[in-house]
């Protein structure tokens, strides 16, 4: 279990260079100028301050890779797995040559869930067309002009993730008992009644169990036929491709929403603050936007980034920008302020300063619609 810190915005001092700053944090102990410049030397150090993150929850420090073990590919980490060893969600494990799933499969998941009465907090809430869509039409993806008083939204917590954020504001779910109750699809969507107007699937990350995620959505649209009904996935985009497109087609006929957590653009930084690279989310990032580029007047498709004091500002933001707007300058991105949490405890949360040079950032990259979230956690 891990403990408030005492530290919350004092300094910190960089293992590399000596550098003391507020913007360092204690458990990663390195600077953002230090992992960029000198990333091949500390990765090692990197991925040590990732396993020991990990030891405390015993999970596996990297990805497993054995060439004589079983591949999972449940999510893009394509974990190879050894007899005795578990997979990196901790969700997989191969015993005598076959892998168990303790959950995660088409008809289990591990999970908890809740309604959420609308309107509601959500990062896509600034777009959402239960919200936003009030000119004529808006019977095709609401059941009210405007805000949906009187429904709620089922959310789905999957206990269980594709990375390994040092900051993780959800790391609860670790703490819980990776073998504890399972639900299944059909127990899931029986939750769903006549005032349920979407389901949103989120965590954790729903990438370690979207086979269950998948048959849940398809089961939804099934019991809902005929009635609006949304079908949305928050993730981290770490997502196996080819199931990947498949969540982003369930929520693209239902008018729902794939938002992209983006933590970094810099794979570096990326691999410092969540263990693992960004590459096969960027590329599943733009697959998305194909599946939905036609769907003009509601976006399938949004971004957020939470704005880390010292790692993740405007310089980031800008090239989370730039690669946005190269694929569409229409797609929405929302500015999060940084909440210190989990090992990164000790960090001050996000200055107001910063998140308004972040969205003048992303609007000088050419994006048109950018929106900064959570303001009352600003500094």
């Amino acid at each position: 279990m891990i403990l408030p810190s005492l530290m919350i915005g004092k300094k910190a001092k960089c293992l590399n260079c000596g550098k003391e700053s507020r913007k360092i944090s204690s458990f990663l102990s390195l600077c953002r100028d230090c992992i960029i410049n000198h990333f091949d030397e500390l990765k090692p150090i990197i991925m040590g301050i990732h396993a020991r993150a990990r030891k405390a929850y015993n999970l596996p420090p990297y990805p497993p890779r054995s060439d004589k073990g079983v591949k999972c590919s449940l999510c893009a980490n394509q974990c190879v797995i050894l007899k005795g060893e578990k997979g990196y969600c901790g969700l997989r494990e191969n015993i005598k040559g076959r892998l168990h799933h303790i959950s995660g499969t088409t008809n289990k998941g591990l999970l908890s869930f809740y309604f959420d009465p609308l309107p509601t907090n959500c990062v896509a809430s600034f777009v959402c067309p239960a919200e936003v869509i009030k000119d004529k039409g808006w019977e095709r993806y609401s059941y009210s002009k405007g805000a949906e008083y009187g429904y709620k939204n089922l959310a789905v917590f999957y206990e269980s993730c594709s990375l390994n954020c040092l900051f993780c504001q959800n790391y609860h779910f670790k703490e819980a008992n990776p073998y504890g109750k399972t639900i299944s699809s059909d127990e899931l969507v029986s939750q769903i009644d006549s005032r349920t107007a979407c389901i949103c699937f989120f965590g954790g990350d729903p990438s370690t169990q979207a086979a269950h995620a998948i048959n849940s959505a398809k089961k939804a649209l099934i019991k809902t036929k005929g009635r609006p009904f949304r079908i949305c996935f928050e993730t981290n985009g770490q997502f196996n491709p080819k199931l990947m497109i498949q969540a982003a087609k369930l929520s693209y006929q239902s008018f729902g929403i794939v938002k992209f957590d983006l933590k970094a653009f810099d794979e570096r930084i990326h691999i410092a603050l969540t263990g693992i690279s960004n590459k096969q989310i960027l590329k599943n990032f733009k697959v998305v936007y194909e599946i939905g580029k036609d769907r003009r007047e509601v976006p399938l498709l949004i971004a957020s980034t939470l704005l880390i004091p010292g790692y993740v500002e405007e310089d980031e933001v800008r090239k989370i920008a730039r690669f946005i707007a190269s694929i569409d300058p229409e797609i929405p991105y929302s500015l999060l302020a940084f909440y210190p949490h989990f090992f990164m405890d000790d960090m001050p949360t996000t200055k107001r300063e910063t998140a308004e040079l972040s969205l003048q950032a992303a609007k000088e990259e050419g994006l048109k619609n950018v929106h900064i979230g959570n303001i009352h956690l600003l500094a």
